[in-house]
């Protein structure tokens, strides 16, 4: 700790501040126009100089490091005279009608302060570009501080800014030189954030104008888990920016996160309960629809039997909200039928990784990431469907980390890649094997890592000598050198870390996919310490909650076992729990089309639009005799099928938690009062149960009394208090109040039998999925980043200008052997049905390959997609899809 003389008064900074750190720290004020605390400072602007005692020249204060025994002035005369003077220059052709409409920018509060209140210039012509949906440029208010540039570069690394000429002639562009909308923007709005003048400004708020009041919060968006701040305007939202001193985001955001709120007041929001009779939908109050839903669920119950009802808990509601849910479902209803969107996405995840290690979950943090010094990134197109994540990597990748990138496609994170490993779909375990053939082979292998800490080891090591990277080759279409080269880099520039996505998990292998990528990171003791590990990207907010909460027919909450902790779970309720094997969400399908199932109640998830073969979900759904949406909006299930519709409040309206892909536990705050018919979905649930007769098993008064019986059935979570969450996220296990939370896990044992993780033997084998004359394509459909899941949300925001529907990708040489181009309409025929795309040229893919999004209702891209499933858990195949693919004509 050092001593620092600031004005005469002593103060203490630490080794590695600089002084404007100290400055800010102790209420200091002075400006420094092109500082910023996400970025390395630059000292362009100079406003910050300060005089350090033995210095002859005033010193920046944003990149001057403190030292013991510093004496440093701020505000003499010849300083403030100095600043004035930068100022001045800096207004010279300013447009100050922009200060009295903008008073709180950074740049405007700092000429009011200074007295510079009249223009001194201004010969300039405004000109303003509103090309953006989201993003307003007028560089007359410019002022080359360059933090727009630097942003771009070093928190996104999008690189869109560009400074060009010097001296007076200065001035900052995007890469387009032309029309902003036009630029390689990727819509995060950090420029916008960063910039002191409203130069690039936000429309939102043009428009809607400055927030009354800031609430933190979380993003309702993907699993990375971004903190935010909520700007409030008489009781309506206006604005959402990142948390600059956020653990997981660091003070950014994609464009869904910054900009796609605006759902919220989508005119089709559905805001009272509604029961359909005669095929037409009738508003009813919520003690009617109640009331119905009851005596409904009652009755099939009594007729059919507990397990003829079922419940789909929602990847996009809280934690609390699916502890009721699932709770309901086992206490109330009497059922284990209770499933969540996991299963048709990382639920091949939470299997292996069980199996394998113990727990399935993510064993890092996000933080490894800079730590890393390889990172290994497997079937996930991060910087689109996890685009924060995606953009760490990537710096860390510009920064000098060595980068494995294994997909079909060639996604943005491929062109930073030392190595691309551009396999054929469904090909990763081959690979992975052939990877770890290499390891063993050549002695890279941590011994000592797999004879303390593994079980199988003289097994594994006789069928892996068989994977040689000639016989992977001849499946995946990897070249047996990148193959070799890539698996010594993992192995001698450790630590590696380990990131993968749906791109691994939607197979009908996708089990074993993970299985076969975990014992790389096994075979180098990748394992259990900083920049390493197995890091499963989860797509939606609260995937990882839902399940863990216990919307999985198999555990209950905390992942307990539905086979060997039913009588501790019926203590701590106080009531019989079922003890028959609940069905996954594919079998609830599969029992609704047999007669077997006959009710299902479906909250936060388009359940109709999203699973694969959509052919086989009709039918599932036309069999069942009762159908209750719960949801913001009617979604294509609700539409078609749904006998009730209660609406539910978004998470700017209710307050509970989220939990994220790295085991981070984060408080969620209403910013606004929902709409007066709306109600949290926990609220909904315990009305359900009172009108069911069980209301004693659900006296919940608020979000914080559920979380409180959570933290008494769960040990590893009961040290996250909400008041300890009011500060920051915090990771489980966090077993005591006093425990600070658990970033990494396995550092010493595995929580398996004798503490040993597993090295698995797998046999691959093959998709039945294959092409033939009649369907010579594979399919394979993923994510972009301006539109999440189904679109109910991105649809109803201006995202929808950006990225208008679903295209097909395909292969240049594809294209014109089919007679398309850019723009025609494309109809893809499967076994299972057909679509009619946009066709988009896209040279990332490898011919006889094509690729769609699946967000747009219009394209409905689940017509087509196999409904083959993963073995284990039923995860359903939707990364291959056997089609063929025609010219559309009317």
């Amino acid at each position: 700790m050092y001593s620092v003389i600031i004005n005469n008064k002593e103060h203490h900074g630490e080794a590695g501040q600089t002084i404007l750190n100290l400055l800010h720290r102790i209420g200091v004020d002075v400006p420094a126009l092109c500082y910023d605390e996400r970025l390395h400072p630059f000292s362009v602007c100079r406003s910050c100089l300060v005089k350090v005692k033995g210095q002859d020249q005033l010193q920046p204060a944003c990149r001057t490091l403190l030292t013991d025994k510093m004496v440093v002035e701020t505000h003499t005369s010849e300083i403030e005279d100095y600043r004035k003077g930068i100022l001045q220059m800096l207004a010279r052709d300013y447009p100050f009608s922009e200060v009295t409409r903008f008073p709180q920018k950074e740049f405007h509060q700092w000429l009011k302060h200074y007295g510079i209140t009249e223009e001194t210039k201004n010969t300039t012509t405004p000109v303003i570009d509103s090309s953006h949906p989201y993003m307003q440029v007028d560089m007359g208010r410019c002022i080359n501080c360059s933090r727009c540039v630097k942003i771009c570069d070093e928190l996104q690394g999008q690189f869109v800014w560009h400074i060009i000429n010097r001296g007076d002639k200065t001035k900052i562009i995007s890469d387009s030189k032309s029309l902003f909308a036009e630029s390689s923007c990727v819509s995060c709005g950090a420029c916008a954030d960063a910039c002191p003048t409203g130069a690039i400004e936000d429309k939102q708020a043009i428009k809607l104008g400055t927030p009354d009041e800031i609430t933190r919060s979380v993003c309702a968006y993907c699993g990375v888990g971004c903190e935010i701040e909520i700007g409030v305007k008489e009781q309506k939202i206006v604005g959402v920016h990142p948390a600059k001193n956020a653990l997981v985001n660091k003070g950014h955001l994609c464009v869904k996160g910054r900009y796609a709120w605006e759902y919220m007041y989508a005119g089709d929001r559905i805001t009272q309960p509604m029961i359909r009779c005669a095929g037409k939908w009738k508003k009813a109050s919520w003690d009617e629809a109640i009331k119905y839903c009851a005596e409904r669920l009652t009755s099939i119950s009594k007729k059919h039997g507990a397990d003829s009802i079922s419940i789909i808990g929602s990847a996009r509601a809280t934690n609390e909200d699916n502890y009721c849910i699932q709770k309901f479902a086992r206490a109330v209803i009497g059922t284990n039928n209770v499933d969540n969107c996991a299963r048709v996405c990382h639920q091949p995840t939470a299997k292996a990784m069980s199996m394998v290690l113990g727990t399935g979950v993510s064993t890092n943090s996000f933080d490894d990431i800079e730590r890393a010094k390889t990172i290994l990134v497997a079937g996930a197109d991060t910087t689109e469907s996890h685009p924060v994540v995606g953009a760490r990597i990537k710096q860390a990748a510009i920064k000098g980390a060595n980068l494995i990138v294994i997909d079909p496609r060639r996604t943005e994170l491929a062109e930073y890649a030392t190595f691309h490993l551009q396999l054929k779909p469904g090909t990763n375990i081959p690979l992975f094997h052939a990877m770890a053939h290499v390891i063993v082979s050549e002695k890279l292998h941590n011994e000592e890592f797999i004879i303390n800490r593994t079980e199988g080891w003289d097994e594994f090591k006789k069928f892996i000598a068989e994977w040689t990277p000639e016989r992977a080759a001849k499946i995946c279409g990897v070249h047996p050198r990148l193959i070799r080269e890539s698996a010594r880099l993992f192995t001698q520039k450790s630590p590696s870390m380990c990131f993968h996505g749906l791109g691994l998990t939607e197979h009908t292998q996708g089990t074993e996919n993970v299985m076969a990528l975990i014992t790389i990171a096994l075979l180098t003791g990748n394992i259990g310490k900083e920049g390493a590990g197995i890091n499963p990207l989860r797509g939606q907010n609260n995937v990882q909650g839902s399940a863990v909460m216990g919307c999985d027919p198999a555990v209950y909450t905390g992942m307990a076992s539905v086979k060997t902790e039913r009588k501790r779970f019926e203590e701590l309720w106080k009531t019989d729990l079922p003890a028959t094997r609940g069905l996954t969400l594919p079998e609830m399908l599969d029992a609704a089309v047999t007669g077997d199932l006959k009710a299902m109640w479906i909250i936060g998830y388009d359940v109709f639009f999203t699973m694969p073969n959509s052919k086989h979900t009709k039918e599932a759904f036309d069999m069942l005799d009762f159908i209750i949406v719960q949801d913001m909006f009617m979604n294509e299930t609700a539409k078609k099928f749904a006998d009730v519709f209660l609406p539910c409040a978004s998470s700017f309206e209710k307050e509970g938690t989220f939990m994220n892909a790295e085991r981070r536990i984060q408080k969620v705050r209403a910013a606004v009062s929902r709409p007066q018919e709306v109600k949290a979905d926990w609220e909904v649930v315990c009305i359900m149960a009172a009108a069911m007769k069980k209301k004693e098993l659900f006296n919940f008064s608020s979000a914080q009394d559920i979380w409180n019986e959570i933290r008494d059935t769960w040990s590893a979570a009961y040290g996250i208090t909400y008041e300890r969450l009011d500060n920051n996220g915090i990771q489980w296990p966090c077993p005591t109040t006093d425990h600070p939370g658990t970033t990494i896990l396995h550092t010493e044992t595995f929580p398996r039998e004798g503490g040993r993780a597993k090295l698995s033997i797998i046999e691959f084998c093959p998709t039945p999925e294959q092409v033939t004359p009649a369907y010579p394509f594979i399919l394979i459909t993923g994510r972009t980043l301006y539109h999440f899941n189904a679109g109910n949300m991105t649809y109803r925001t201006a995202n929808k200008d950006i990225c208008r529907a679903d295209l097909l990708h395909l292969n240049p040489k594809d294209a014109n052997i089919i007679g398309l181009q850019d723009g025609d309409t494309a109809r893809v025929v499967s076994k299972y049905g057909e679509a009619s795309l946009t066709v988009c040229i896209d040279k990332s893919l490898n011919k006889g390959e094509a690729f769609s999004t699946f967000n747009d209702a219009r394209v409905f891209i689940n017509k087509i997609t196999s409904p083959l499933r993963d073995k284990y858990v039923q995860t359903p195949e939707y990364k291959i899809t056997a089609v063929r693919i025609e010219k559309w004509s009317a």
